[in-house]
C-alpha cells in the first residue's frame, strides 16, 4: 500500500450495473484495487446502452468503469456460477446492484458468499432498500428524484418541477457507498470477519438533501432564500450568478452597481427585509444588470469581493484557464470512441495518464481469457467454456490472437 495506491493488492468482484455501484467500484480501482467487472454475455452492463453508443461504450459506461477489467459470463449456467466462485477466492470486496431477491436466487447472497469468503466486504446497492413495500421495484435516478422530493423542489420559472439532469442521486449513492466500503476495509484490519453493507438510491437522495429537507420541514414546507438579491441574472451577452450572503457584500454590491441609494433604502436594511421586499428590489436590479456584458460585471464584482460567476456551458467550462491550471480534467482516448473524452481526475488519486490501465474503460469481456488464466483455468477449459456459451467466444479468440 501507498498513498498513490492505498488499495493495491485488494481484489474486487463487481457484478453491479448502471452507475451508482459501478462508480463506487471504479473509485476502488482508481485507488489501486484490482476490480474484475463481471458482465452478462449479451449487451453487458446496461450502462453500455444508455445514450449514444460508441462501439461497446457510452459516456455512462466509460465513467463507471475506467480502470476495471471485464469478463463476460453467463451466471444462469452452473458452469458460469462455478467460474464466479473461483473469482471470489481471495476476494476482498463484492459489489452487486440486482433488484432485491435476484442475487439470492443466483446463489450469491451475503450469507452464502460469506460462508465461503468470511472476510468479504459485501456491498448491495438497490433503489428503495432491501426491505419494505417498494423493495423489489426497479429504480433509476429520475425515479428517486421524484420519490425523494428533489424534483418537486426543483421548479423552474415555468412553475413546473424539473429533473436535475446530472444524475445526482446515482452519483451521491456511489460516493456514499465508496465511503462505507473504504471505512469497512480500514476497520477490517482488526476484524476476523467481513461485513454486509447496504445502501440505496433512496437513502442517498435523503442524505444529499439533508440540509434543505430539514429546513423545509422546520419552515413549514417553504424554505427562505439564503440572501437577497441573489441567483441568476441576465446580462447583455449571457447570464451571471450572484450570491450575496453577508451584509458587507450587500453594501459592496450596491457600490459595484453604482446604486448607493439602495444600500440606504430602509426597505433593504437587512437580509430579512430584502427577502420580504424582493419584488421591488429585483425590479431595480435586473434591468440594471441586463445593460452590461458578463465581463463588465465580473470585473466590478471581483473588485467588490462579491461572489459571482458567468454561466458556462460544459464546453466553455472545459476550456477555462482555471480548469487547465488545476489539472482536474484528463482527456482520454477510448476504444471505439472517435475522439478523446474529458474524464475528471479523482481527489487524492494520481492524475490519470492516457494509455495506462487506470485510464481505460474495458470493452465487454475484454479480459475474459486473462482473468480466467489468472484463476487457474487452462486453455482447454477456457475453450470448453467458450464452446458451451458460458463465456464469449469472440473475446477468447481475440485474446489468443493478441
Amino acid at each position: 500500500m501507498s498513498y498513490e495506491k492505498p488499495f493495491a493488492g485488494l481484489k474486487v468482484v463487481d457484478l453491479s450495473q448502471g452507475i451508482a455501484a459501478p462508480y463506487c467500484a471504479m473509485l476502488l480501482a482508481q485507488y489501486g484495487a484490482d476490480v474484475i467487472k463481471v458482465e452478462p454475455l449479451e449487451g453487458g452492463d446496461w450502462s453500455r446502452s444508455l445514450g449514444v453508443i460508441y462501439g461497446d461504450h457510452t459516456a455512462y459506461s466509460i465513467i463507471g468503469n475506467v480502470g476495471k477489467r471485464s469478463i463476460a459470463l453467463d451466471l444462469k449456467a452452473e458452469a458460469g456460477k462455478a467460474v464466479l466462485w473461483r473469482l471470489l477466492e481471495g476476494a476482498d470486496v463484492f459489489c452487486e446492484s440486482f433488484r432485491t431477491g435476484v442475487v439470492k436466487r443466483l446463489g450469491f447472497d451475503y450469507a452464502t458468499v460469506a460462508a465461503r469468503v468470511p472476510r468479504i466486504i459485501y456491498l448491495s446497492v438497490s433503489g428503495f432498500g432491501q426491505q419494505g413495500p417498494l423493495a423489489e421495484r426497479p429504480a433509476m435516478d429520475p425515479v428517486l428524484q421524484a420519490y425523494g422530493g428533489l424534483m418537486a423542489d426543483n421548479k423552474g420559472e415555468d412553475g413546473l418541477p424539473h429533473r436535475v439532469p446530472v444524475i445526482p442521486v446515482d452519483m451521491s449513492t456511489a460516493l456514499y457507498a465508496f465511503q462505507a466500503v473504504s471505512a469497512a476495509l480500514y476497520a477490517r484490519r482488526d476484524e476476523q470477519k467481513g461485513r454486509y453493507i447496504e445502501t440505496s438510491l433512496m437513502q442517498s437522495v435523503a442524505g444529499l438533501q439533508s440540509i434543505r429537507m430539514m429546513a423545509m420541514y422546520l419552515e413549514g414546507g417553504t424554505m427562505k432564500p439564503g440572501g437577497a438579491p441573489g441567483g441568476v441574472f441576465q446580462t447583455a451577452d449571457g447570464w451571471i450568478n450572484i450570491a450575496i450572503v453577508r451584509e458587507w457584500e450587500w453594501q459592496n454590491f450596491c457600490a459595484a452597481i453604482e446604486r448607493p441609494d439602495l444600500a440606504a433604502d430602509p426597505r433593504y436594511a437587512n437580509k430579512n427585509l430584502r427577502i420580504e421586499n424582493s419584488v421591488p428590489l429585483y425590479a431595480e436590479v435586473r434591468p440594471l444588470i441586463a445593460r452590461e456584458a458578463c465581463a463588465y460585471w465580473s470585473e466590478r464584482l471581483i473588485e467588490a469581493q462579491v461572489m459571482h460567476e458567468r454561466l458556462n456551458s460544459y464546453g466553455e467550462f472545459l476550456q477555462q484557464p482555471q480548469v487547465e491550471a488545476t489539472g482536474i480534467i484528463t482527456w482520454l482516448p477510448q476504444a471505439g470512441v472517435p475522439q478523446a473524452v474529458p474524464v475528471p481526475n479523482i481527489a487524492g488519486a494520481v492524475p490519470l495518464q492516457p494509455g495506462t490501465a487506470r485510464a481505460v474503460a474495458p470493452t465487454l469481456g475484454q479480459h475474459t481469457a486473462a482473468i480466467l488464466g489468472e484463476h487457474g483455468f487452462g486453455s482447454a477449459e477456457i475453450a470448453e467454456l467458450a464452446a458451451e456459451g458460458v463465456i464469449r467466444k469472440d473475446t477468447v479468440v481475440a485474446a489468443a490472437a493478441d
